[in-house]
């Protein structure tokens, strides 16, 4: 029972609730309760995409991460691997993003691998 603010002494029932119509198109059948259609894929959004990583390729995120620190030299044969890795992903799946990052990750996994082998190469003919 629902009250009047100011005199609570005289109860007042709500208007009833409208029938279930077949042709609302998000009314639950089974109860009094409504639902409504899924919300807008986050990862459609490029602005979304900018600041968090949906839709993205898990393989796609760690490329770019060891593009990073492909400098070093040491981990460049993991990005080059893991690079390779997310760009077939990314063409099996088309609804992933990720390709710039998994390109970039590649460029820097070749440039710091060869790197890696001259490094290795000078060290083997100074000895």
């Amino acid at each position: 029972m629902w009250y009047i603010i100011g005199s609570m002494s005289d109860p007042v029932t709500p208007p009833p609730l409208p029938p279930m119509d077949e042709d609302i198109p998000f009314a639950n059948r089974a109860g009094s309760e409504w639902s409504f259609p899924p919300g807008p894929d986050p990862g459609d959004s490029a602005s979304m995409r900018m600041l968090l990583p949906v839709g993205r390729s898990g393989l796609a995120i760690a490329a770019g991460y060891l593009r990073l620190f492909s400098f070093l030299a040491a981990p460049a044969p993991i990005a080059l691997v893991v690079s390779i890795l997310a760009i077939r992903e990314l063409q099996n799946n088309r609804k992933l993003h990720g390709m710039g990052r998994a390109i970039f990750g590649l460029v820097m996994g070749i440039a710091g691998t060869i790197a890696l082998v001259v490094i290795v190469i000078s060290l083997i003919v100074r000895k």
